[in-house]
């Protein structure tokens, strides 16, 4: 069944454009939930709706739907925000299935590393103990127990912190002379945008080519890395010289999250660490360019 399966994607961002775009070409019909969807690519099929309403989307697709990624962003940064978009809209998503008859085969959903507490640079996998001290991670998790208590076949992927085109947030940081502390190392764990999508699409077709899921993979790359180890290259690379006049004091843990889980079912990232993923974003913007 790995080329004719349908998938409907809620929330269908970047992440979920390059996911779409990824099963189109391998046959599947890929719907794309969002509010505006003048920017979905043809290949994805537009279904525009809020998924903080209530009503079902008009443009909700009839029939079968084989897989459902629910990968929603929150647009406001509070703890109401972040209840909106993730436990509220998944749980309209399972009441739109429900009023439509559909059985997914599996639903994954779209989760963060941020549901981790752990803050002294421990090893963290899918076992480890999720108690997140702030309310963006503890929401989370929230989520999680919904999607897993839906009946439907779940797996929750807890992606870790995404970068690629457009997401230049570091970049632009060490450009101003970015200045972190090396003691104690703060670890940091990401994972390129395409590699997360590819991530996604992985699993999905494993589940279509009869494969057994877990109920929890982490998407992170091969090399967990100190701040300013990260850092340090990215000024070498961008030939920057000059120290912002006083330290960036970062709130977040440090944790390193194990991508074995994944390996082991027989993914592997495209970018294994910060340095092949970003030459590669260097490469399409040079350090010269702005």
């Amino acid at each position: 069944m790995s080329g004719s399966a349908s998938l409907l994607i809620a929330g269908c961002g970047d992440v979920g454009t390059r996911l779409g775009l990824r099963l189109s070409a391998a046959g599947w019909a890929v719907y794309g939930l969002r509010r505006s969807v003048e920017a979905l690519p043809a290949a994805i099929a537009p279904v525009a709706g809020d998924l903080q309403r209530e009503a079902c989307p008009a443009a909700w697709p009839r029939g079968e739907l084989d897989y459902v990624v629910y990968c929603a962003a929150a647009t406001e940064h509070d703890e109401a925000g972040y209840r909106a978009a993730y436990v509220d809209g998944l749980r309209h998503v399972l009441a739109w299935l429900a009023l439509h008859g559909q059985v997914p085969k599996r639903v994954l959903f779209v989760s963060s590393s941020g549901v981790y507490g752990q803050q002294q640079g421990e090893w963290v996998d899918e076992r480890s103990l999720a108690e997140a001290e702030g309310y963006s991670g503890r929401v989370m998790l929230e989520a999680e127990q919904l999607a897993l208590a839906s009946g439907l076949p779940t797996s929750v992927v807890r992606l870790t912190g995404i970068y690629g085109p457009g997401r230049q947030w570091l970049l632009n940081q060490v450009r101003q002379g970015y200045r972190v502390a090396t003691e104690p190392p703060l670890y940091g764990n990401r994972i390129h945008v395409d590699d997360a999508a590819g991530l996604l699409a992985f699993l999905l077709q494993a589940d279509a080519r009869g494969q057994a899921l877990e109920s929890c993979y982490i998407g992170v790359d091969d090399a967990p890395a100190p701040l300013h180890e990260v850092v340090a290259w990215l000024r070498e690379q961008l030939g920057v010289h000059h120290w912002a006049e006083q330290s960036t004091v970062r709130r977040a843990g440090s944790k390193r999250c194990s991508n074995a889980r994944a390996r082991a079912l027989g993914w592997a990232p495209q970018y294994p660490s910060y340095r092949e993923g970003y030459a590669a974003i260097l490469q399409r913007d040079p350090p010269g360019d702005g």
